[in-house]
């Protein structure tokens, strides 16, 4: 990653002057402040910074109250502590708080150069060894069967594009995954991948979240709210569930995707960012679109590059291959000694339906590992049959079977209302609404 953003601090205007047009011939973009206040107010609003240069000696807040400040509001951020000859002991302080290196003054635009690419270099290592080490995860992107070939075929080249990608499938086929892989396959894999789940977050506050928010925006607005659009500049940003998000904020939405800038509620500030969109829905979205549920102009913005993610019962040769990868990983996390799954278990296995898909494949398979069966795991240890137990609505409306469906769907999964409506193809939100229907019918 290259350090782009930097703030620079010095109540000495000739010095900071200096420093920032050096910076600026870098190719930066250089905020400056006169004190330490002003530097804590910078890095509240603007933030967030790559990289802040901060005099030691200040009057009012000097540069350890800097450098604290920054390492609350920007923990990612290098800071370099600019210090006199005589007060040498304490930049080494600051570096023993958290700064990342020291520049005595005067210095030369030389000096002020290297230690730039010093922080980006730094950054670079940091950033390739986090890289590595998700590399290095076992992926269950497994392609044995045809359709996840496919599917898998060309997601290299759609990776390194620019383009909005639109993933469908059903609850638990793994839309997340491939997300994340798009991701790290791109030229943005050192910059934020942020997922939201749209389902997850209450109507009233989803502009909020995306967007952010000034303070006193709106009642319980206490402070500045910094939203995902911000969090995932110069990266990728994933709309999980995207169809839940309120009809009444997709226009501003649509605007705010085509035109790389918003501002946060309450604000009147325009924001710039420079972000990659990920989509993701277990709905059919021409339905979604003619019930008026999802704007059809959104959804040709996000859907430049369609991937359909299919079910697990349709890509059989998949599962075992699957299963054997989640007993590797579960039995390595819960320090057990490798098990292996018996003919028959094996054989059940395929023969099941996978309502929830993969999701439903691993949780089982960890279950499994975590109630320490024997060696060999036979059919008895898979704990399939409440869900293959077909309901009986001989005589029931349409209204009443689908309330019978939910509610013993929820009661064979212990009341967990995720896996409850994974398993039924529905969203939380979704879920939680039919729950309060009910409940004032009863």
């Amino acid at each position: 990653m290259s350090i782009e953003q930097i703030l620079v601090v010095d109540d000495d205007p000739l010095m900071r002057k200096f420093a920032v047009e050096v910076l600026r011939r870098l190719g930066k973009e250089v905020a400056a402040a006169g004190s330490g206040q002003e530097a804590i107010l910078r890095l509240t609003q603007e933030g967030p910074f790559d990289l802040i240069l901060t005099d030691r000696m200040m009057p009012g807040k000097d540069g350890m109250e800097v450098l604290k400040a920054a390492k609350e509001l920007a923990p990612s951020a290098f800071v370099i502590m600019m210090t006199a000859f005589g007060t040498i002991e304490s930049a080494v302080e600051a570096m023993q708080r958290g700064a990342f290196n020291y520049l005595i003054k005067p210095f030369s635009p030389e000096a002020l150069e290297a230690v730039v690419l010093q922080c980006e270099s730094q950054s670079k290592v940091l950033k390739e060894n986090r890289y590595l080490r998700e590399a290095s995860l076992p992926s269950s992107l497994i392609a044995e069967s045809p359709s996840m070939r496919r599917v898998l075929q060309d997601l290299e080249k759609i990776a390194k594009s620019q383009a909005s990608v639109f993933i469908t499938g059903e609850s638990g086929t793994g839309k997340e995954v491939i997300a994340g892989q798009i991701h790290r396959l791109s030229k943005r894999f050192e910059q934020p991948f942020v997922k939201v789940n749209c389902a997850a977050i209450p109507e009233t506050l989803v502009e909020s979240e995306f967007f952010g928010h000034e303070k006193g925006a709106f009642t319980g607005a206490q402070g500045r709210k910094i939203g995902r659009f911000e969090l995932a500049d110069k990266g990728t940003l994933l709309f999980d569930e995207v169809t839940e998000i309120p009809l009444s904020l997709q226009p501003k939405l649509l605007r705010a995707i085509q035109e790389q800038e918003f501002e946060r509620v309450g604000g009147v500030k325009p924001i710039r960012v420079n972000i990659r969109f990920l989509a993701a829905s277990n709905r059919d979205m021409q339905e979604a679109i003619e019930n008026k549920i999802f704007r059809e102009d959104l959804f040709y913005r996000l859907n430049v590059v369609p991937i359909h993610l299919p079910p697990l019962r349709e890509r059989k040769e998949d599962i075992l291959p699957l299963a054997n990868l989640f007993l590797q990983k579960f039995c390595r996390e819960n320090h057990k000694p490798l098990k292996r799954i018996s003919e028959k278990a094996a054989q059940k296995l395929q023969e099941y339906h996978w309502p929830g898909n993969v999701r439903e494949l691993a949780n089982l398979i960890e279950r499994t590992v975590v109630l320490d069966f024997e060696d060999l795991i036979e059919p008895e240890h898979l704990y399939l049959e409440i869900a293959t137990q077909k309901p009986k609505f001989s005589g029931c409306s349409l209204h009443e079977m689908e309330k019978k469906l939910i509610l013993d769907t929820l009661e064979a999964n212990h009341q967990n209302r995720t896996r409850a409506a994974a398993l039924l193809g529905i969203s939380i939100r979704t879920l939680r609404n039919k729950l309060q229907e009910y409940e004032s019918v009863d």
